[in-house]
């Protein structure tokens, strides 16, 4: 008996020991075209302190706003921000030394594109400005094939100066890779497609739209681990939904907001996570507000208003947790920062640590095993 409590203390011991040396990359995308940024950086987080430092970083990389990474950590797919010129690119990724190799590049299908996302076969990409949806395939070296689908979508909603016409913003897979959500802030719809990466011919097929409520600009979206709940940001409004999400086929459950009541400010709402351990719902307001609101999440989908919190910053964009849970890190575009705050597993409350990365107009967050 006692040779087994020694066992398991010299176990848990070895546990510890590795968690307090555990270290992460941390990948950060950039704009490029406001201050001085060479695009892509790989910072070291020190999973124990919260404290980092600079691996490696491109050079003269343009706008690479938005990132993904592939499942096995050797590749990374960022899109390229620039009109009519925009693309997206694909570098070979050295988790060790967090050093990208540029790959290729191919033009977007479309203008401005503002999200991408990838599994083992293929890229795909929301174009914002243009309002189109496009599938690339992958090449057996990892980098970008041939474009196979474009979707383009037409149409506009109830405000003049934000929704004049589509504006596809976010796309991504279903936990189970069945469906791809997509989200288009022009005319306020939720796409929603048939997903096959082995078909020859189309691998994305519509299966459904959804519309949400006019003026409200969906966004950014997320869903638990199981997929069966589906949590939508509207951008323009502010309005955080709650769908049940029964193979592909949503049903609203509650609607709530990220604007704290009597606000008066503007309001541009951006991100949202759910924490590691599934209890926690975060989500980013931008404009004049700079703040992030920590949802509780109940066992049936819904939501429960616990805090607001400054993000110290201007511009939280994007924002992730670490895959523990313990740390949410906030990338401000307007302030050129990033600020660490640590989480506090049980309340869901977020305390500043007073660390920062100074980089410039940081867009998006990833962070991958080193």
């Amino acid at each position: 008996m006692q040779q087994k409590i020694n066992f398991l203390l010299l176990f848990i011991s070895i546990s510890i020991g590795y968690s307090q040396s555990k270290h992460l990359n941390l990948i950060v995308g950039t704009y490029t075209k406001s201050c001085e940024s060479g695009g892509i950086y790989t910072y070291d987080f020190d999973l124990n302190t919260g404290t980092t430092f600079l691996k490696s970083n491109t050079e003269k990389i343009n706008n690479p706003g938005f990132l993904t990474l592939s499942s096995d950590r050797n590749f990374i797919y960022s899109v390229n921000q620039f009109q009519s010129e925009s693309c997206i690119s694909a570098f070979k990724f050295n988790s060790k030394s967090g050093k990208l190799d540029f790959m290729n590049t191919l033009n977007s299908r479309g203008i401005n594109p503002c999200y991408i996302t990838n599994d083992q076969k293929n890229v795909i990409v929301a174009n914002y400005t243009s309002g189109s949806l496009a599938l690339f395939s992958k090449n057996e070296d990892g980098s970008l094939g041939e474009v196979r689908q474009v979707f383009q979508q037409f149409g506009k909603s109830i405000n003049p100066k934000r929704q004049e016409s589509s504006h596809v913003h976010m796309v991504q897979f279903t936990p189970d890779k069945k469906f791809v959500f997509a989200t288009d802030l022009g005319k306020d719809k939720i796409y929603i497609y048939n997903y096959n990466a082995t078909s020859k011919l189309n691998m994305l097929t519509i299966k459904d739209s959804i519309s949400v409520k006019a003026g409200s600009g969906p966004r950014h979206f997320t869903f638990n681990k199981s997929g069966s709940f589906f949590y939508l940001l509207q951008e323009l409004d502010g309005t955080l939904t709650v769908y049940k999400n029964n193979n592909g086929c949503l049903i609203k459950l509650q609607e709530t907001s990220v604007i704290a009541p009597g606000f008066l400010g503007e309001s541009s709402a951006a991100d949202l996570h759910i924490s590691p351990d599934g209890k926690y719902l975060y989500a980013s307001n931008r404009g004049t507000a700079n703040t992030i609101s920590c949802f509780e999440i109940q066992k049936e989908g819904s939501l429960i208003f616990k805090e607001l919190t400054s993000t110290q910053g201007k511009g939280p964009r994007n924002f992730t947790i670490d895959p523990t849970g313990n740390y949410l890190l906030v990338g401000h575009q307007y302030t050129n920062n990033i600020v660490i705050f640590k989480i506090n597993k049980e309340t869901g409350s977020l305390t500043d640590t007073g660390k920062r990365i100074e980089i410039c107009s940081p867009v998006c967050l990833v962070f991958s095993e080193e």
